[in-house]
C-alpha cells in the first residue's frame, strides 16, 4: 500500500504521544514493505527514516494555528500525492479529512481524548475541538480509539461506534545510565514523572507533594511544552536539592529514566490512553496512577491509584513496602504491558484496517 500519515509534529519523535504513535507504526509498515509518507514540520537532515519517506510543509507556528495550518497544507499535498489510504492524527484535523473521501480516498481518523477539556485552551479553541468531534463521526471513514472509555463517549454522545486500537509499549529494562548520571541520580533511587508541562498534566502538583515527604530519593520531573512557559516557571519554582527538571528527554535516555526509577507517578487528568504511562509498565516501573477512567483501564490492578489529595499518602505507601511487594508490581506492570500493548500487535490491526480500507473504500460522505 501506498499510505500517507498526517496530522502529527513527524518524525523521529521528538514531542509527544501521536508523534511516538507515527515512528513506531510507519516504520513498522515500512519494514512490511509498504510505501509510507509522514508529514512533518520539523526537519530532520535527510528525506528518510528508517524506510519511511519525510514530507516536509510549512507551518504557522502559533499555539492555536500550528496543527490546523500544517494539516491543512499536508492535506493539499496529498490530493495531489494520492496514496491508497491516509491516517490522520488528532481530532481536531477532522474537516481535513473531508477532501481525502470526496477524493476517493479512504480515511481513518485516531481522535484520541477528549482535547477540549484542557485547560491550555481558550473558548475559541474547545469549540473548535467540540465541532472537530462531530465531524470526526461525518468525515472520516473510519474512526479509531485508543481506549474503551473514549470508544464510549464516541458511541453515547454522537451515536458513533470507532474502532478500538490501543497505543503500544516496548518491553524490557535497558541496561545503560548514562543519563542518571547526567542528572545526579542514581538507579532505583528516584521517582519519575514524564509529561508534557502543561496545568492538566499537573507537574506542579506532583512537586508540591513530593516535596511533604521526608525521603532521600530523588524526584525527576521529565517534560516541555511549547506554549506553556508561566506554567513551567511554577513549576520549576523550587529550592529542594532532590528534585531535577531537566526538560524533554528523548530516545535513550528516556528509556533509561524508565528503566531504572524507584516508581513512576503519572498524574495526567485528561485524554485517552497516555503513552507514558504503558512505556513506563512496558520498562517494569512501579506505577502510581490518577485514578480517571482512561487511566484505570490502562494500569488496572498493576499500579497504585490516586487522587489528587492522596498522592503524598501513595509516595509514603510505597517507600514504606518491601522490595518483594515492589517487585511484584513491577513484573505485574510489565505483563499487563506485555499483553495488552505490543507494537507489533497494534500494527497488525492498523494494518489491517488499512487493506481493508483500500479494498472496500466506501461511500463518499
Amino acid at each position: 500500500m501506498r499510505i500517507a500519515l498526517l496530522g502529527t509534529r513527524g518524525i523521529p519523535a521528538n514531542y509527544g504521544g501521536f508523534e511516538t504513535f507515527a515512528e513506531e507504526i510507519s516504520t513498522r509498515l515500512a519494514a512490511r514493505g509498504h510505501t509510507v509518507t509522514v508529514y512533518c514540520r520539523e526537519r530532520h537532515p535527510e528525506t528518510g527514516y528508517r524506510g519511511v519517506r519525510l514530507q516536509y510543509l510549512p507551518t504557522i507556528r502559533h499555539k492555536y494555528l500550528d496543527t490546523i495550518a500544517h494539516t491543512a497544507v499536508s492535506t493539499a499535498h496529498l490530493l495531489f500525492h494520492r496514496p491508497d489510504v491516509a491516517l490522520y492524527c488528532n481530532g481536531a484535523n477532522a474537516l481535513f479529512t473531508l477532501w481525502p473521501r470526496l477524493a476517493r480516498v479512504p480515511v481513518v481518523l485516531n481522535v484520541d481524548g477528549i482535547e477540549r477539556k484542557r485547560k491550555k485552551w481558550n473558548k475559541l479553541a474547545k469549540a473548535w475541538y467540540l465541532l472537530s468531534e462531530w465531524l470526526a463521526t461525518v468525515f472520516p471513514t473510519v474512526v479509531v480509539t485508543d481506549a474503551e472509555t473514549i470508544r464510549q463517549y464516541y458511541r453515547e454522545r454522537y451515536g458513533k461506534d470507532s474502532i478500538f486500537i490501543p497505543y503500544g509499549a516496548e518491553l524490557g529494562q535497558v541496561p545503560s545510565t548514562a543519563v542518571l548520571e547526567r542528572l545526579g541520580l542514581a538507579p532505583r533511587q528516584y521517582f519519575l514523572y514524564v509529561s508534557r508541562m502543561e496545568p492538566e498534566n499537573r507537574a506542579l502538583e506532583v512537586r508540591q507533594a513530593f516535596e511533604q515527604v521526608d525521603t532521600p530519593m530523588h524526584l525527576a520531573l521529565v517534560g516541555d511544552a511549547p506554549y506553556a512557559q508561566d506554567y513551567i516557571r511554577q513549576v520549576r519554582d523550587t529550592t529542594d536539592p532532590r528534585i531535577s527538571i531537566p526538560g524533554a528527554i528523548y530516545g535513550t535516555g528516556y528509556l533509561e529514566l524508565d528503566s531504572h526509577c524507584f516508581a513512576y507517578i503519572h498524574a495526567t487528568e485528561v485524554g485517552g490512553t497516555h503513552p507514558a504511562l504503558i512505556e513506563a509498565m512496558g520498562r517494569g516501573a512501579l506505577v502510581l496512577y490518577r485514578d480517571t477512567p482512561e487511566n484505570a483501564e490502562v494500569a488496572g490492578d498493576a499500579g497504585i491509584p490516586f487522587e489528587p489529595d492522596t498522592l503524598v499518602a501513595r509516595i509514603r505507601q510505597v517507600l514504606s513496602m518491601s522490595e518483594d511487594e515492589r517487585n511484584a508490581l513491577r513484573a505485574r506492570a510489565m505483563e499487563r504491558a506485555r499483553q495488552r500493548y505490543s507494537w507489533d500487535a497494534v500494527t497488525d490491526a492498523y494494518e489491517k484496517l488499512l487493506e481493508g480500507l483500500r479494498t472496500n473504500p466506501g461511500p463518499r460522505p
